[in-house]
């Protein structure tokens, strides 16, 4: 399964961390799993390490501007960078 490194900043951790259960329900549609990072440096600047099978459906759901209500409400600053793995 593959593994999806999603990185964003927030203008508001606390409202964004309070938006978890939300991005529980959101996410199931594209991913079976996801763990939250919070950069040392940067208290706004967060990541996700999703696993999903499909990376083509996260990035559109992702970018989906349906979403984009939930993003604001939850202080998502875009971009949203996306990166996978490089097999070597």
């Amino acid at each position: 399964m593959p593994t999806i490194i999603a990185r964003h900043k927030v203008g508001d951790i606390n409202a964004w961390l309070k938006g978890h259960q939300d991005r529980v329900g959101l996410f199931t549609k594209a991913s079976s799993t996801f763990r939250t990072f919070q950069d040392v440096d940067n208290p706004n600047s967060v990541l996700l390490l999703i696993e999903t099978d499909d990376p083509g459906a996260l990035a559109a759901f992702v970018n989906d501007p349906a979403n984009d209500a939930i993003k604001a409400t939850h202080t998502v600053i875009d971009p949203i960078t996306m990166a996978t793995e490089v097999t070597l």
